[in-house]
Formats: structure tokens, sequence, C-alpha cells
């Protein structure tokens, strides 16, 4: 007999329809499993094991954190059957387990069957729990899934690969969890003890707090600046025509803006050239998860953690294809699939036809998933919600937009207009003759219509100079955070129809920010913790966020899209088998180790440690009680009794050091601090000393 393992209950349900189609029998509910036939069924809950605390690894474990175990780098990592909030295994979780051990060593069970989700994250859920119970070798297939209707499940059900063929795939996950677990215990336990405020630092959440946080800090200190255009609005052939200049003139050079218009205006306009091209748009690409969260986010203001769960929930319906999937193209191999859900569609009502594109099919842009589609199971609409239709629809709608019988036809003009020997303007605009597939798809043309007119025609002009202003870049939508973080290194794209092979080369080669798997999840977490804030559909950063980011800094913790891609590069080469998981993980070690090397005393004119929070670092000038380290720098414990004697963790852009601070306490100055920055910029060096008032001044004696 087959055992298949479930990554959860809502797929295994789903899998018995599969198997009914398959051996045309039903299945008996046992407790925590079904059977019946050539089969048994079972499920996890998702993650059964997670890794072990720090606390596992030591021999006499305190009941706080503390540096004295810090950092913590495992020789072999654990793994620990999920605890809850009281650091009990959960009995559900215990008892489901149980299960699993004991239909994996029953003895007329021959092959154990991995139907985890199909990525990384699934593959290795189940992988861990097999590992943990069976108890002598049994065969170990895996049953791939790219949707989860019954036709899809039974013939997934006679064409199972053995897992060593996927054994790439978990490498990389167990790489991922290894890397982001020893990133995620090490520094944050080492942030928090630092600053006394649990700080959550993560691989990939920081740099994505970081990217809000560095464009929210642009916004807040933008100062707009004024500049001049000179342009023409006047009418000819009762038809408006307007004309801006390329050249910009700064706020002083209005005289000369000025001078450029009388110039201008003593010249002829000249129509030089109009041509006028019909031609054929090309619809839009399938989805990805980002896209379609891109999408939904600016449409219906969804936030992906709302988009995400509830395309899952279709997929889980068998309504639509795996949803994590980071590609917007079709394998080859699909044609034929894609055929008969055509066949559905039409029977919709919907205008389609199968054609075969490059733009439509791509093995080369294809790493684990093909693009978002709905399957040939229609829903009920009745049967949705409304949240639900939306998504559906706009899948589908994509779907038929891709696939639309009727092209959609337009009309390209281009009119040239030349100003004496000035320069010479180009007009562009583009009319829909033929809908198309925009009937289905959202799509507003770039260019508006243009005014009519001749080859020889003169052109009315008056040219003005126009005032301007220089505004400040907008803050991070669903739409832009998701395109920076496909691809962090490449500037938004100011052509939808541009070539996407950079973004896929950066998403192979392990550049990309997160995930499809984990991106969303990470982001909501970002808000949970407070951090950023999803608003309509923008983000900011919040306090706390801000705090995260510049304590981080204070302490030497480098965690931008540099050093995560990096690691992300690292992933990508254990998917390829060209380093091993060891290779990988010791990467991230050296990574980890630096910043605890960093956080040692240093020459006292370098050195940035701050010490620890509620550390004793000597004693107040003014009342002769201990000074301890804060939240925000060092202060007298007296200040109960309103001793309000303190020094800033930072004073002009430099972090004032630990060392620094005991020897200003003990002898009343420090040692020549490098790296002060004053308000105008200018770095300069200075002694710190105490007056007699207790106050911290700048001594450059």
């Amino acid at each position: 007999m087959k055992l298949i393992i479930a990554e959860k209950p809502s797929l295994a349900r789903n899998i018995l329809a599969g198997i009914a189609r398959l051996q045309g029998n039903k299945m008996v509910k046992r407790d925590g499993y079904y059977e019946g036939g050539d089969y048994v069924v079972t499920w996890v809950f998702g993650h059964l094991f997670s890794l072990a605390d720090i606390e596992d690894y030591v021999e006499n474990p305190q009941p706080k954190w503390t540096m004295d175990n810090l950092p913590c780098f495992p020789n072999k990592f654990k793994f620990n059957l999920k605890r809850n909030a009281s650091k009990e295994v959960d009995p559900g979780v215990k008892k489901q387990f149980n299960t699993i051990k004991y239909l994996c060593n029953r003895a007329n069970i021959d092959t154990i069957v991995n139907a985890g989700d199909a990525d990384r994250e699934g593959e290795i859920i189940v992988r861990l729990c097999v590992e943990h119970a069976l108890e002598s070798d049994k065969s170990f297939v895996r049953l791939w899934l790219p949707d989860q209707t019954p036709e899809t499940i039974s013939e997934a059900l006679s064409d199972m690969k053995n897992e060593t063929e996927y054994i790439s795939l978990a490498n990389e996950g167990f790489a991922r969890t290894y890397i982001d677990w020893l990133y995620g215990v090490n520094l944050t336990r080492f942030a928090t003890l630092k600053t006394g405020k649990l700080l959550r630092v993560g691989r990939v959440i920081v740099p994505i707090v970081k990217a809000i946080y560095d464009r929210d800090m642009e916004i807040r200190n933008f100062v707009p600046q004024k500049y001049y255009v000179i342009s023409s609005h006047e009418k000819t052939n009762d038809e408006f025509v307007d004309l801006t200049s390329k050249q910009k003139f700064t706020k002083d050079e209005y005289l000369k803006a000025l001078d450029e218009c009388t110039k201008y205006n003593g010249a002829d306009a000249i129509v030089t050239s109009v041509k006028t091209k019909k031609d054929t748009l090309s619809p839009p690409k399938l989805f990805s998860l980002s896209k379609l969260q891109s999408y939904l986010g600016k449409k219906y203001k969804m936030s992906m953690d709302d988009s995400l769960s509830t395309v899952q929930k279709l997929y889980e319906e068998g309504y639509v294809t795996y949803p994590r999937t980071n590609s917007e193209y079709l394998a080859t191999a699909e044609q034929g699939k894609m055929k008969s859900i055509i066949a559905n569609v039409a029977k919709m009502g919907y205008p389609v036809e199968f054609r075969f594109s490059k733009s439509i099919f791509d093995d080369s842009k294809i790493e684990s998933h093909s693009a978002l589609t709905p399957t040939y199971k229609i829903p009920d609409p009745k049967s949705l919600t409304e949240r639900e239709r939306q998504v559906y629809s706009t899948i589908l709608r994509r779907f038929v937009a891709v696939f639309c019988a009727e092209e959609c036809k337009i009309e390209r003009s281009e009119i040239k207009i030349k100003v004496g020997d000035y320069e010479e303007f180009v007009l562009k605009g583009t009319v829909i003759t033929q809908a198309g597939w925009t009937k289905f798809d959202d799509y507003t043309p770039k260019d508006k219509i243009l005014p009519k007119l001749s080859k020889g025609d003169k052109v009315n002009i008056n040219f003005k100079p126009q005032e301007k202003e220089t505004t400040p870049p907008k803050h991070y939508t669903i739409e832009t955070l998701n395109n920076y973080l496909k691809n962090p290194f490449k500037e938004d794209k100011a052509n939808a129809d541009e070539s996407d092979d950079e973004d896929y080369k950066a998403i192979f080669e392990g550049l990309e920010l997160g995930t499809e798997a984990t991106r969303t999840g990470i982001i909501e977490n970002a808000c949970k913790s407070a951090y950023i804030m999803l608003k309509k559909d923008s983000y900011y950063i919040l306090p706390d966020g801000e705090y995260l980011i510049e304590a981080l800094s204070q302490l030497g913790i480098i965690m931008d899209k540099y050093k995560t891609s990096q690691m992300g590069q690292a992933l990508k080469k254990v998917y390829r088998s060209e380093i091993t998981i060891d290779d990988s993980v010791d990467l991230a070690k050296r990574e980890i180790g630096e910043v605890f090397e960093n956080s040692k005393d240093a020459e006292p004119e370098k050195d940035t440690n701050i010490g620890i929070f509620g550390e004793v670092v000597g004693k107040c000038p003014l009342c002769e009680r201990d000074v301890i380290r804060t939240k925000f720098g060092y202060g007298c414990t007296g200040y109960k009794e309103g001793c309000k004697f303190s020094i800033n963790k930072s004073i002009c852009k430099r972090v004032i050091s630990l060392s620094n601070v005991k020897m200003l306490l003990a002898t009343g100055k420090t040692s020549k601090i490098q790296g002060f920055v004053s308000k105008n910029g200018k770095s300069f060096d200075a002694v710190l000393r105490l007056d007699e008032n207790g106050k911290v001044v700048f001594d450059f004696n």
C-alpha cells in the first residue's frame, strides 16, 4: 500500500477525490487518516517540526536571554515537534505525528508519498516528518501537483517520481531554513539585549523595512526646487496643439527662459512629418503571484496577505493553479492542458482560441511553476465571496485576454513639428480601432489622440515660461514594492513592454528579496510588528521601524539588499548543486560572526560598541548613583529622585561607545573621537568632556 502524507487536511480531501477517480472506491475514515484500496491518506498541519531554540544546544540554559550563549552556531541542527506558548509540545501536533509514525512503520505500507505543496517549503515539511517517523527503509516518492482538481491529482498519482529527483529542492529548502534561523535567532537576541527593546531581525524583513525607511526619509527630507520650462498651447485648425521644450531652466534663469520664448516665437513651426501606422497591441502576460497581488492592490486596495489567502483558497478548491509562482509564462508541455481549459472557458461565452506564442509559452522563464491560470473546473459565482469573485475574475479575465480570439487593433500616429532650427517636437498618439482583448483586461492607452495636421502645415505657437517644481519620490505601493523586491537592483520600469529577461535572471540567480512563497508573510509580520503600515495601497514607515533601522545601523548590523542578495545567490547555488548546504551555512556564520566580533571593544576613537541594556557603566557626576545603559543612551539610576544626568547614545551622528562613556565618567573626558558630522554635513573629530554642570560638551583643545 501507498501512504500519502498531505501538507494540510484540505489537500488530503482533494487527494481522496483524485483517488476515487483513479480506483473508483470510497476511502474509509479512521482517526487521523483515510484508508481504502491501494492507498492510505493522512496529513500534517503545515509545519509539525521547527528548529530547536538556542537553549536546546547549551548545557545549563538560562530562563532569560543572555549574551553568554551568543552567537550560537550548531554543528548539527535539531528539530523539535512544535511547541505552544508554554514551551510544551502541542497535543494536537503530537497526536497527528504519532499517527504518521504508526502509518509509516505499518507492515503493509511499502511506499510513502510526499504530498507537500509543490515548493521548497512543502518539500521539507513532509520530509522532516518522514525522517523523524520512519524506522526502516521504504520507497519514498513525490506527488507534484500544479493544481488540485481530481483529474490532475489522478494523473499525478500515476506518474510519481522518486524523491531523490527533488533532492536539490530539499537542499535549498533546508539551507534557507538553517540560514534564516541563524540570522533571526542570533541577531534578534543580540539587538534586543543591546537596546532593551525587542527587535525582530531577519534576513529578509530588515531589508524590506529598510527600503520603506529609505524612501520615507527621502520624502521627509525632500526640499522642492523651482524651475522653468517653455511651452506653447495654441489652436491650429480649431484644435489645440501642445508643445513643451526639453530644455529646463533653474529658478534664477527666468530671463533666459523668456529670451528662448522670444526666439522660438520668432520662428515658424512647421509640420515636417505625419505618420499613421496600423498595428496590433499584444495582451499583457499571465499572472505570477506578485503581479497578481500588485494588480489587486492597485485596483481593489487589497493587501498582499488578503490576496494570497484568497487565491490560496481558490487553489485548494481546485479553481486555479498553484499560486506561489514567480513566472508569467507556461511550459510548452502544457499546451494540451491549456486547450482543454480554453474549451471550457469558451463554453462560458468568452471568445477564446488556442495560440502558441513565445510570450505565453517559454520554458526558459519557469523555475518550478508556471503562471497562474484558471483550471477547467469553473466555480458557481454564487458560491464565492465578493473577494474570491474579484480574485477569480481577475485571473480568468487575464487568461481570456491572453488567448482572446479577436486581436486588439490600433492606429499609431506620430507628428513631428520643427520650430525654426531650434527644436523638433515629436507628438505620439494611439487610437484603438478594434477592442479585442481590452474588453476583458484593463488597458489605458499611454498616448493621447493627436490633432489633425498634415505635412507642411504651419502651427500657431506662443511659447511662455511655465514655473514647475520638483516633486519628491512616491511612497512604495503594493505594486512598486513588489517590483522592487523581485529585482532590487533595477529601477522601476518606464515601459511595460520592455523585455523582462533581466527580471527573470535576477529571480533565478537569487537576487530577489524573499520569494513568492515567503514574501507576503514577511511583509505581514513587519506590519504586525508595527515597523511599517499599509494605508490604502501605500506603505509607510512607523516609529518602531525607524528605531529598528537606526538601532541596527548603530550596532553595525548591515542587512541591506546587497547582503541579503548575497545569501540569496548562495541558496540558488545550493539548488544548482554548485555548493553544499554546509557551504551556505558557513557563509552565514561568517557574516553573523563579524557582527559579534565588531561589537567587542576596539580603539576608543573608532569604537562603536554601545554595551548591553541595563549594564552599569560608571558613577553619576552629579549624585554618585550608578549610570546604566538605557534604550536611548546612558542615564542615572537616580532619575526617580530627580537626577537628570544622561548621555545620548549618538551625538552629531556619531555613536558614543561604552569605552568612551566609561572614560568620560571616570576622568571627565573621552579620548579623541573621530567621525562627528556637523549640521552642514562636514566631518570633524573632537574630545567629549563634562562641564561643571555635568553636561557633555565638545573640547577641541
